[in-house]
C-alpha cells in the first residue's frame, strides 16, 4: 500500500535568506523522524524583489520537480493570495502550509502528520502560546483582537493560532472553494470546520531577515478579518442610530422645560452646534461602516482572478 505524501506549501516574499534554511531543515526532520515518509515542497514567490525566486529554482535544478517545484506569481498579490496559489496547486495527499522564515517550526512536523493519519483528525495547527520577543503593544493588540474578532462574529479563532497546519487534501479542496477576493484565512479555517488538533509551541525567532509584517500591515489584516465574518458593524449603526434619537430626544424635552421654568433661554447656540457636530460626526462613521462593506461587495463583483502566475516548473496536470 503506497504511503501518503506530503507537500509543504510555503509562500515567500522577499525571503531569499531562509530558502535553502527552511529545506534543509525540512529535509533533515524528515530524514531522522519520517525516513519512509514521501514528501516535496511547493515555493510560492509572491512577487519578491531580492533573489528569492532565483534560490528556489536552483533547488528545483538540484533536487527535481519531484521534490521541489514552484509558482512566481506576476507581483507581490499578498500572502492570502499566495497561499490561495500554493493550495489550489498542491498534489499531496497531505498539504502542509507553513512559513519560510522558520519561525514554524519544522519539528512539529512529524507529530501533525500522526495526528491526521491516527483517523481522528482532518488537520493538525500550531498555536502559539507566548509570543516572547514581540513588542508588549503588538501582543497586546494580537490578544485583543482574538477577542473582539469572536465575541463580533462567533467563528471561535483560537488565541495564538498560526497560518502553520497540516491538513488532509479534501481540507485544501473545501479552502480553495472559497473564492472570495479579500481572503483572510483563519476565518475560512474555521468556517469550513473539520476537526483540528491543536499543538502548542513557544514563539521562535526568525531564521534570518525582517518581518514584512508593519503595524499597518497587521491593522489592514485585523480589518480585513473582522469585516470578512463580522456583520455587527453593519446591524450595529442601526441601534447606534435609534439611541441618537433617544439621546436627542430627551435633550429636547429637558432643554424644553428648562425653558419654560425660565432656567435657560431656548436658543442656545452652542448647544445646536455640539448637537450638529455629534450627530454629523455619528452619520460620517456610520457612512465609513458601510462604505467598507460597499468596498468590498464592489471587489468581489468584479471576479478577478486571485493570484496571476508568471511562471512555474510543473504543467497543470502534474
Amino acid at each position: 500500500m503506497a504511503q501518503n505524501r506530503t507537500e509543504m506549501i510555503i509562500p515567500c516574499r522577499d525571503e531569499g535568506e531562509c530558502v535553502e534554511l527552511v529545506f534543509d531543515e525540512i529535509s533533515r526532520v524528515f530524514s531522522e523522524s519520517l525516513p519512509d515518509h514521501p514528501w516535496s515542497v511547493l515555493y510560492v514567490d509572491d512577487g519578491s524583489t531580492d533573489d528569492t525566486l532565483p534560490k528556489i529554482k536552483a533547488l528545483a535544478e538540484k533536487h527535481g520537480e519531484d521534490k521541489v517545484r514552484y509558482i512566481s506569481l506576476a507581483r507581490n498579490f499578498g500572502k492570502e493570495a499566495a497561499v490561495f496559489a500554493g493550495l489550489s496547486n498542491a498534489r499531496g495527499d497531505y498539504v502542509c502550509l507553513m512559513d519560510a522564515d522558520l519561525q514554524h517550526p519544522p519539528a512539529l512536523i512529524p507529530e501533525m502528520i500522526q495526528a491526521v493519519e491516527s483517523g481522528e483528525y482532518d488537520c493538525a495547527a500550531a498555536r502559539r502560546v507566548s509570543r516572547r520577543g514581540e513588542p508588549f503593544i503588538r501582543s497586546a493588540l494580537s490578544k485583543g483582537f482574538y477577542g473582539i474578532i469572536n465575541f463580533a462574529t462567533g467563528i471561535g479563532l483560537v488565541p495564538g493560532m498560526t497560518d502553520f497546519r497540516l491538513m488532509r487534501r479534501e481540507v485544501a479542496e473545501a479552502v480553495t472553494s472559497l473564492q472570495e477576493r479579500e481572503r483572510f484565512l483563519k476565518g475560512i479555517y474555521s468556517w469550513v470546520g473539520f476537526k483540528t488538533k491543536w499543538i502548542e509551541y513557544e514563539n521562535v525567532e526568525r531564521a534570518a531577515g525582517s518581518t514584512k509584517w508593519s503595524m499597518g500591515g497587521l491593522w489592514s489584516y485585523a480589518k480585513s478579518g473582522y469585516i470578512a465574518f463580522a456583520t455587527a458593524p453593519l446591524r450595529g449603526v442601526i441601534y447606534m442610530g435609534m439611541v441618537i434619537v433617544l439621546i436627542s430626544l430627551i435633550y429636547g424635552i429637558y432643554v424644553y422645560i428648562q425653558a419654560k421654568t425660565g432656567a435657560r433661554v431656548w436658543t442656545d447656540t452652542l448647544t445646536i452646534i455640539l448637537l450638529l457636530l455629534f450627530i454629523g460626526g455619528t452619520i460620517i462613521t456610520i457612512l465609513g461602516v458601510i462604505g467598507e462593506y460597499l468596498a468590498r461587495v464592489y471587489m468581489e463583483v468584479k471576479n478577478r482572478p486571485i493570484y496571476i502566475a508568471k511562471e512555474k516548473n510543473f504543467g497543470e496536470n502534474s
